[in-house]
């Protein structure tokens, strides 16, 4: 009995081994990898589906900001307009000596502007002595115009378009400048030229190249830019507002920060102790207020003076584009600069730190 168990169970584990031997063989003859009548040598047949790499596609428009740094071939003229914020407080007896000018330059020929001519220094000396009720902030307040005009004119950005279009295996584009971009003092602002009666800035058939390691090059174009339209529009638009949220202009910005009626009062008394007559507080009030108009507007025409030569920029450019949603199409252009010259009033010089980044729109 004992021998006859022990033959039953060896045999049936033979025969389950069998079993399991053959359902394997038959599982590894189905596979996938052995399919019926196919190949057997383990290459497949791949020919469904697409693992290369697909090249880069430039095309489409991007919004693109440029940012220029200038200061070192900035236009002279720049400098002068600078330098009427300084002369309104570098004296001893400014700005009550600039205000003094400014009244005298508008007035017309005759007593009064004579004797205000003749006792100038002393009634200077007279409103100064005023200067609280007069001016209380606006030698501090003109010299942060000044820094700020003159920082604005250093470094500001434009913002474009580049529109890409591809014809044949080539690639041309469309640099529109369409805006200008301010920081001053860690503030960001956006203007659009429209806004302000200025013409965007168009390059036309500027070339483009896409090589195989996403580097993007966009070749050489001209870009004059009206500087002095684009400085006036910082500073009635951007640094004016941010030191004065009353006024848009250097006129609002002169008569929140000069009081006329203190100031004509004053000339009257400084002069009627003089020569025993001032001319009267109201005649000098209304001239504080041309005279103030005519202060701010001869800075404003040397800004206009600025856009008599053009200011015009040479420039070619590379970037890094980069396919930020993997559909082959470049999407972003990234660590761009701009290389070539600046030139003002027909002479060039080398283009300073210049860069740009881009978004595809």
């Amino acid at each position: 009995m004992t021998t006859t168990l022990k033959n039953f169970g060896f045999a049936s584990t033979l025969s389950f081994g069998l079993i399991l031997g053959v359902a394997v063989a038959g599982c590894a003859a189905d596979s996938p990898a052995n399919p019926p009548g196919g190949d057997t040598t383990g290459s497949g047949d791949n020919s469904g589906g697409d693992d290369a790499p697909h090249p880069m596609d430039a095309t489409g428009k991007y919004r693109v900001q440029s940012t220029f740094d200038i200061s070192t071939n900035m236009p002279g003229t720049v400098g002068v307009v600078v330098n009427d914020f300084i002369a309104a407080t570098d004296d001893p007896d400014d700005p009550t000596h600039w205000i003094l000018d400014q009244i005298i330059a508008q007035m017309p020929n005759g007593t009064l502007k004579s004797l205000l001519s003749g006792a100038e220094p002393f009634v200077a000396g007279y409103l100064n002595d005023q200067l609280l009720d007069i001016a209380p902030d606006f030698v501090t307040t003109i010299i942060q115009v000044g820094n700020d005009f003159g920082d604005m004119a250093k470094h500001f950005g434009l913002n474009e378009t580049l529109d890409v279009a591809k014809a044949g295996n080539d690639y041309t584009s469309v640099v529109t400048a369409d805006g200008v971009h301010f920081n001053i003092n860690g503030s960001m602002t956006d203007l659009a030229f429209a806004d302000y009666q200025i013409a965007n800035i168009v390059a036309n058939n500027v070339g483009v190249t896409l090589d195989a390691t996403g580097k993007l090059s966009v070749a050489e174009h001209k870009m004059p830019v009206s500087y002095g339209k684009v400085l006036r529009v910082g500073l009635d638009a951007v640094v004016i507002p941010a030191i004065d949220a009353n006024a848009s202009n250097l006129q609002e910005l002169l008569a929140d920060h000069i009081n006329c009626s203190a100031v004509g009062q004053a000339i009257n008394d400084a002069l009627a102790q003089q020569f025993g007559y001032g001319g009267g507080a109201g005649t000098w009030t209304s001239a504080c207020a041309a005279g103030l108009n005519y202060g701010a507007q001869t800075i404003y025409n040397k800004i206009s003076d600025i856009d008599s030569s053009a200011l015009e920029f040479d420039l070619t450019g590379t970037a890094k584009a980069v396919d930020t949603n993997h559909d082959s199409k470049a999407d972003a252009l990234q660590t761009g600069k701009w290389t070539g010259t600046l030139s003002y009033a027909g002479t060039p010089a080398p283009l300073a730190a210049a860069t740009f980044t881009g978004t595809r729109m």
